[in-house]
C-alpha cells in the first residue's frame, strides 16, 4: 500500500494514517552493517552469528512498535535536559567528530549515548546509557540492578567503557508506564569487556555457525528468537546475498571479500546483492 492509497481512502484514521507512513519509511532502512555492541551479550552465539550474516530476512514491525522504538530514541533528549537541569555536565557529541560517540573494531561496533563529564559524584567521566523499560521490566531492574536483569545492557555497557576509556558507567532507565527514574553507577569490569570483545571478533570470523543455545525447540530462550526456523524448524535461510554465501570472508579491517571473484565486495548494496555464483 502506497501513500496515495492512504490518502485517497476515507476509511483510514488518523493514527492508522501514521503507522502506515512510519511502516512505508522503515521498508527503505539498511540493515545494521556490523555486529552490533547492543547485542554481543545474548547468550546465543549462534544467534549472534546469523543476525550478523543476515540469514533471516529485514525483520518487520507495525506502525504502532515503530513509533514506540522512536519513543525511546526520543527520550535521550529529555535524559540530557533533566541532568544538565540537575548540575552534570553531558556531552552527547564527540567533540573529535562533531557526531554521535562510536567505536569501530574490523566488523564490531556501536554507538552511546555519551558522557557525564563533571557534576555532583563524578570523579572521573562516566559512560552514559539510556534505556526505556515497561512498568514490569522497570520493577525487575529494580529490584536485580542492570547486571542480573539486563544482562545484554550491561554488556553493551562493558563494552562502551572499553572502547571510549571510561572507569564508570551511569545506566539511566525511564519507565515509560510512570516516568520513574532508575539510575545505577556500573564499574568498568576490564576483564568482562575484552572477553566481549574477543567474542564478538570470534563470532565474526566464524565461517559457520556456532552451536546454538538449546538443540530443544521449546526452551524458553529459543521461543522467541528471530532464528528459531534456522535451528528448529526448516534450518534453511531464505537470504541470498553474500552475507549467507560460503565465498565470502569478513575481514578484520572491516571489509569483506569474495574468493569466487578474488576481490573486495565494496559495499552494503553490493553485500545484499550478491551474485549467481552464491553457494550456502
Amino acid at each position: 500500500m502506497t501513500n496515495k492509497t492512504i490518502e485517497s481512502s476515507a476509511d483510514y484514521t488518523i493514527a492508522q494514517r501514521i503507522y502506515k507512513a512510519l511502516e512505508i519509511e522503515a521498508q527503505v532502512e539498511q540493515r545494521r552493517p556490523h555486529l552490533g555492541a547492543s547485542i554481543i551479550g545474548k547468550k546465543c552465539e549462534r544467534a549472534i552469528w546469523l543476525e550478523f550474516r543476515w540469514a533471516n530476512p529485514k525483520a518487520t514491525f507495525p506502525g504502532r512498535i515503530l513509533r514506540l522504538f522512536r519513543r525511546g530514541h526520543m527520550e535521550e533528549s529529555s535524559v540530557y535536559a533533566d541532568l544538565r537541569a540537575a548540575g552534570y555536565t553531558v556531552q552527547d557529541i564527540d567533540q573529535a567528530t562533531g557526531k554521535q560517540y562510536a567505536f569501530k573494531d574490523g566488523h564490531f561496533g556501536g554507538s552511546c549515548d555519551g558522557l557525564i563529564v563533571a557534576g555532583p559524584g563524578i570523579e572521573s567521566p562516566e559512560l552514559l546509557e539510556i534505556k526505556t523499560h515497561n512498568a514490569k521490566s522497570f520493577s525487575d531492574l529494580v529490584k536485580h540492578g542492570v547486571e542480573a536483569s539486563k544482562p545484554q545492557h550491561y554488556a553493551q555497557m562493558q563494552v562502551y567503557c572499553r572502547a571510549f576509556g571510561a572507569e564508570r558507567a551511569t545506566y539511566f532507565a525511564v519507565c515509560k508506564d510512570t516516568d520513574d527514574i532508575y539510575t545505577e553507577s556500573v564499574e568498568h569490569d576490564a576483564e568482562f569487556s575484552k572477553a566481549m570483545n574477543d567474542r564478538a571478533q570470534r563470532i565474526i570470523a566464524d565461517q559457520s555457525p556456532p552451536p546454538p543455545i538449546s538443540t530443544d525447540p521449546t526452551w524458553y530462550e529459543c521461543k522467541f528468537c528471530d532464528s528459531r526456523d534456522l535451528c528448529h524448524g526448516s534450518k534453511l535461510t531464505t537470504q541470498v546475498h553474500c552475507r549467507t554465501c560460503a565465498n565470502s570472508t569478513p575481514e578484520r579491517d572491516g571489509t569483506w571479500s569474495c574468493a569466487e571473484w578474488n576481490a573486495e565486495i565494496p559495499d552494503q548494496r553490493s553485500q545484499e546483492a550478491g551474485c549467481d555464483k552464491h553457494i550456502f
